[in-house]
């Protein structure tokens, strides 16, 4: 049922009452029109507010204790089987945040770019740069060598870590760079992360640096909530606030032993909160995956019995689709709970993987890199199924208001409009672009999402229309035959939404489909290629200029059932 229909039937339910429906259980306050979470943490889970707090102190003083550490596997990687504890990890960190302070010179406030698949050794990374108080900025390996040197600039980063195979792209930028690991053969010129591990001299004792909440603990590039991909700055203070939140999620949904299966990126926020930082506060073991290939998921579920998979739509489709082989489900039969986030999941995939999975408990999560993390997640399996296409529901400590895109005015249940967020875990700002910030968070704290977005009566989200579109659409408007594009999502069983193009091209151009394609291909990572255009007279535009994206989408429906 769409917003539209839920209120129209909710509206004809209370034809008896005058005024709006009022909906208590939602959270929202008919006075300020802000909707507030509806679950709060309890003591164990509170934000700490202690001032001169970092994350890297926060996270490690939730280790296990000495005499569990020891034997307490943290990282496990799904190729090798090699193995870390929780206290390995703990040595590992202080041994390599000392080889770079007092190696490399790397100190507070200095950038450190990361460019790397996952890796047993990427929490490390993480950590120890959190720890001596330099500033983490992380890389897609996808990205190419243009995107790489843009950041790596933007940043100001100092030194790089990379993977040896994705050396090159560094090589133009200038900017000194170690290995995350030794080359096969070796090179005595390439120094790595592993030899600043083992080479560490534990008689010394690195200086204690000074550290507060408020200090930038990372910058991570985002293609932002309405342009193209900028530096998200990030403190300490925002990352101690969503481990917390992720603490209580594992709580409520009693996740607290269960074994983590990481393909997601760590480079992103997603991965990065979940297996860098938040499940080693709860003492849980995660396989660790180089990448994500489906065969290989199904191998480690089964070989290391996983119970638990923060994932993507593409990757619950998969398991929907491509597990029809007479006892598979035996195989994945120790796998318990799956997340989606990053992308919207649909209500028929969602389903699809409930009636295939009965066992499974599924549920979405929404989030953005503004926020550091997730804002919305449904806390029993029972409100996630009955509430299929959701969501979830405002983790404590977020606010949010539903506003209208005309009108400005803030919107009850049941009413779409972008939905604006506020909590302790809202970005500082993004790195150098004081418009951009000023455009995305208000005088009064609200970050402004881009999507489209509706609560229900009982304070679930649905989420309408998400999509970062002005970076291709700058791309695209550069192109000598193009006078004006907008790009929109459009539903897709296997990527959730994939990006499509408007396109008006000059009088008498030949400029076809796959040229636009290949012209926005050779500029991007391939996760961001353009998938369709359709050649239009006209965007349409509200009188300020504004793209109207809802009459393109709405368009791009028409089409495609004309096409049936």
């Amino acid at each position: 049922m769409s917003a539209a229909e839920a209120w129209n039937t909710t509206t004809k339910e209370d034809s008896g009452n005058p005024g709006p429906p009022h909906y208590p259980k939602s959270g929202f306050d008919p006075q300020t029109g802000i909707y507030h979470s509806i679950n709060k943490l309890s003591d164990q889970h509170k934000i700490p507010t202690r001032p001169d707090l970092d994350i890297a102190t926060y996270v490690l003083s939730h280790f296990p204790p000495p005499h569990q550490a020891e034997s307490k596997i943290a990282l496990i990687d799904s190729a090798t089987n090699q193995q870390f504890t929780y206290a390995w990890l703990q040595r590992s960190i202080r041994s390599l945040a000392k080889g770079l302070y007092r190696t490399l010179g790397v100190g507070k406030g200095d950038v450190v770019f990361v460019l790397s698949p996952n890796s047993l050794l990427y929490p490390t990374i993480c950590l120890a740069v959190f720890s001596i108080g330099a500033i983490l900025t992380t890389a897609n390996p996808l990205n190419t060598k243009s995107e790489i040197a843009k950041q790596v600039s933007d940043s100001g980063a100092k030194l790089a870590i990379s993977a040896p195979e994705e050396l090159h792209k560094l090589v133009p930028t200038g900017v000194p760079t170690i290995l995350t690991s030794r080359k096969p053969n070796k090179d005595s010129s390439s120094l790595s992360i592993e030899e600043l591990i083992e080479s560490s001299d534990h008689s010394y004792q690195l200086p204690q640096v000074k550290l507060v909440q408020s200090d930038t603990a990372a910058i991570l590039y985002s293609s932002g909530t309405t342009g193209t991909s900028k530096g998200v700055v990030l403190t300490h203070a925002h990352f101690i606030a969503d481990v917390a939140f992720l603490r209580w999620t594992v709580d409520v949904s009693s996740a607290q032993n269960d074994v983590f299966l990481c393909f997601l990126p760590i480079f992103h926020i997603y991965g990065l909160s979940f297996f860098a930082l938040g499940l080693f506060c709860v003492g849980t073991t995660t396989v660790v995956m180089k990448k994500y290939e489906f065969h290989a998921m199904l191998q480690a579920i089964k070989t290391h019995k996983v119970n638990n998979i923060p994932a993507v739509p593409p990757v619950i489709l998969g398991l929907v689709k491509y597990t029809s082989k007479a006892g598979f489900e035996s195989e994945l039969s120790s796998l318990r709970r799956v997340t989606s986030g990053a992308a919207p999941l649909s209500k028929v995939v969602g389903d699809g993987f409930r009636k295939k999975f009965p066992w499974v408990e599924l549920r979405q999560v929404y989030g953005l890199t503004e926020i550091c993390g997730a804002a919305t997640f449904s806390p029993t399996h029972k409100e996630a199924k009955a509430r299929s296409g959701s969501s979830g529901m405002l983790i404590p400590s977020f606010c949010a208001k539903v506003v209208d895109t005309v009108t400005g005015k803030p919107l009850p249940p049941y009413r779409e409009g972008e939905v604006w967020l506020k909590s302790p875990s809202i970005m500082k700002g993004y790195l150098g672009n004081v418009e951009a910030t000023a455009a995305t968070i208000d005088s009064d704290g609200w970050l402004k999402t881009g999507d489209i977005c509706y609560f229900d009566e009982d304070g679930f989200l649905f989420i309408v229309d998400r999509v970062a579109p002005a970076e291709l659409e700058a791309i695209l408007l550069s192109h000598p035959s193009i006078l004006d594009a907008a790009v929109i999502p459009v539903e897709n069983d296997e990527a959730g939404q994939i990006p499509m193009a408007y396109v008006v091209k000059e009088i008498g151009s030949e400029l076809s489909e796959d040229q636009v394609i290949k012209f926005v291909a050779d500029q991007v990572a391939p996760y961001k290629k353009l998938r369709r255009v359709s050649f239009t007279s006209a965007i349409p535009r509200s009188i300020s200029g504004k793209i109207l994206r809802k009459n393109l989408v709405s368009q791009s429906k028409q089409q495609f059932i004309s096409k049936l």
